[in-house]
């Protein structure tokens, strides 16, 4: 079974402000939208990054070939327990997710 990695064109995370981060999944057409969006519950994402699926907002945007994926940061960006002060290692853990 695939890696979103494999079907996706382009995973990137980055700050969506001091407080949230986000996490897109660049499709690249509408095959490998309709792959990941059947084949990635957002339980499983929430999983993956460890937070509460209950917080997490996932928007399915089916015009642009995208999903974007918001969550509360664990720490507030540039506290001394921030280890990815740009939010960009975020993706990574998105990326690998298998695809069923």
């Amino acid at each position: 079974m695939p890696e979103i990695r494999e079907i996706a064109e382009k995973v990137r995370s980055k700050n969506a402000g001091p407080f949230w981060l986000t996490v897109d999944i660049f499709c690249g057409s509408d095959a490998a939208f309709r792959q990941i969006v059947d084949g990635l519950s957002t339980a499983r994402v929430a999983q993956a990054l460890g937070a509460d699926e209950a917080v997490l907002k996932r928007f399915d945007i089916a015009a642009l070939n995208v999903i974007k994926i918001s969550l509360p940061r664990p720490v507030i960006q540039g506290a001394p327990e921030d280890r990815d002060m740009h939010g960009a290692a975020w993706a990574n853990l998105v990326a690998e997710l298998v695809i069923n």
